[in-house]
């Protein structure tokens, strides 16, 4: 007996040994994935390129779910025109899509694909309630303290701007690119961009051109992005996830008197269904843009991090367990599951028939919203319940890669402005106008050049929304650099 336990715990040691020497080694072999770029020389900056900006953010282009006022939008267009008159009179303007803007700077070698730089230019509506909150008005304009202050300042006009600002200060060079630009600003995008994004892709699509790349807004350059990582952390977004909102509806064949409940009511079938989501979300996954995130950020960290995200054959469970702990990085894990609407009833002392509720998921790659409706059904295990894919479904978009020109380009451009910055793909848990053009390019990306720190997240689209005088200026200079990577 005693020779069987020696041998067992030989081949115990033996398999701590080679598990350990698996991990030493991968730790060990898990090299950075950084390009070594030099950083270019800081351009002097254009004083009244923030005034510009301000001026921007003073239209109130809003974006309505029940209503829709152009005469803010014309009167940007308007103000964009004489800003830029360069811009407008050396570049083609295409009617499509009103009043989005769609511009194409034609370059010299035509027969190379062009590229596709976007933005959008309506904002959310501001809360009146929450007006008194702001340090300067949503719509003010004002600069202030260093910041450029109001609706649109981190989405979404600073791109819109930041991108006319660097073509013009190029065309004043005369720069001819080599590669044709098309910059596409929708109006829409805070509602889908059905009117706006996707009239523009179609475009597109009967005139037949592919796009070598696709890059709109999108992730940041994050402070405290990742632990064990001293550096900011410049996410490209190669992915975002999809979106379906499931109705849960459940018919019996009475109801009833409050006086004489049943055992079984309507709104409890229902109650409990939500209570098993709840309890049950959606199986996490550690693959895809996030595990990417991982591959090229991870090398970057501190010893214990990099040997924990350099073995995740490992420490998948762990990590997924760390990301689940907080509403941000869960949902880069898991499709994510919210209930937004419960109805049932209609007098307190009648017990309804029928009751429904709406769910919203925002679906992870790998899955779909038809994937996502089996596995609520599965969850809820209620025949009661008719579940229903609501119109306007959106599956996840593509995985773009990160061998592309495209990607390479940013990734450059990144380097060469912010040069401490840690790059990576990611994964974007928000929906952009980008989705409506993955059928024209294979590379497509969603990055937004600005450095903030985490607090700085709930600015957008909440209260005191602001983007530093120096970041903009960074802005710029990331723009003008990646227009002249991707065209020479």
């Amino acid at each position: 007996m005693r020779k069987f336990f020696r041998r067992i715990f030989r081949l115990l040691l033996l398999a701590i040994l080679v598990v350990l020497a698996i991990v030493i080694f991968k730790t060990y072999t898990f090299h950075s994935m950084q390009v070594a770029i030099d950083p270019v020389p800081r351009a002097a900056a254009d004083e009244k390129a923030p005034e510009r900006l301000a001026g921007a953010v003073r239209f109130e282009t809003v974006s309505f779910e029940d209503r829709m006022d152009t005469l803010p939008f014309l009167n940007l267009d308007t103000f964009l025109q004489t800003t830029f008159p360069r811009v407008f009179e050396r570049m083609e303007r295409i009617d499509v899509a009103a009043p989005s803007l769609v511009l194409k700077w034609a370059g010299a070698k035509p027969m190379l694909p062009p590229v596709l730089l976007m933005g959008h230019l309506d904002v959310v509506p501001t809360e009146k309630e929450t007006i008194d909150e702001w340090t300067e008005g949503p719509f003010s304009g004002k600069i202030g303290d260093g910041f450029v202050w109001g609706r649109g300042t981190l989405d979404d006009k600073l791109n819109v701007m930041g991108l006319l600002e660097s073509a013009d200060a190029l065309l004043e060079q005369n720069y001819q690119p080599e590669r044709t630009i098309y910059f596409s600003f929708g109006h829409d995008e805070e509602l889908g961009g059905r009117n706006g994004a996707a009239r523009i892709a179609d475009y597109f699509k009967n005139q037949g051109i592919r796009f070598e790349y696709v890059l709109d807004e999108g992730l940041l350059i994050l402070d405290g992005a990742l632990p064990g990582l001293s550096r900011p952390l410049a996410m490209i977004g190669t992915s975002e996830k999809g979106e379906a909102t499931l109705r849960l509806e459940v018919r019996l064949d009475e109801g009833g008197h409050s006086s004489m409940p049943p055992g079984e009511t309507a709104i409890g079938i229902l109650s409990e269904a939500l209570n098993r989501l709840h309890e049950n979300p959606c199986p996490a996954r550690l693959d895809g843009p996030t595990l990417e995130l991982l591959q090229h950020a991870g090398p970057e960290t501190s010893p214990f991090f990099r040997a924990l995200f350099a073995n995740t054959w490992l420490t998948k469970g762990m990590l997924i367990r760390q990301f689940s702990q907080s509403a941000s990085s869960n949902a880069v894990v898991r499709t994510t599951t919210a209930p937004t609407i419960v109805h049932a009833g209609v007098k307190n002392n009648v017990l309804p028939s029928t009751g429904y509720a709406m769910v919203n998921f925002r679906i992870i790659p790998g899955e779909t919203p038809e994937s996502v409706a089996g596995y609520v059904e599965k969850t809820i295990r209620e025949p009661r319940i008719a579940v229903t894919i609501l119109p306007g479904a959106v599956p996840p978009s593509p995985v773009s890669p990160t061998n592309t020109f495209g990607f390479q380009a940013i990734e450059k451009t990144i380097r060469q402005i912010f040069p401490e910055a840690v790059v990576s793909p990611a994964l974007v848990i928000a929906q952009t106008d980008s989705r409506h053009f993955t059928g024209l390019s294979d590379a497509v990306y969603r990055f937004t050049p600005v450095r903030l720190t985490k607090a700085d997240l709930s600015r957008i689209h909440g209260i005191n929304e602001r983007i530093s005088v120096d970041g903009y200026q960074d802005l710029l200079r990331f723009y003008g650099q990646l227009i002249v990577n991707s065209t020479q």
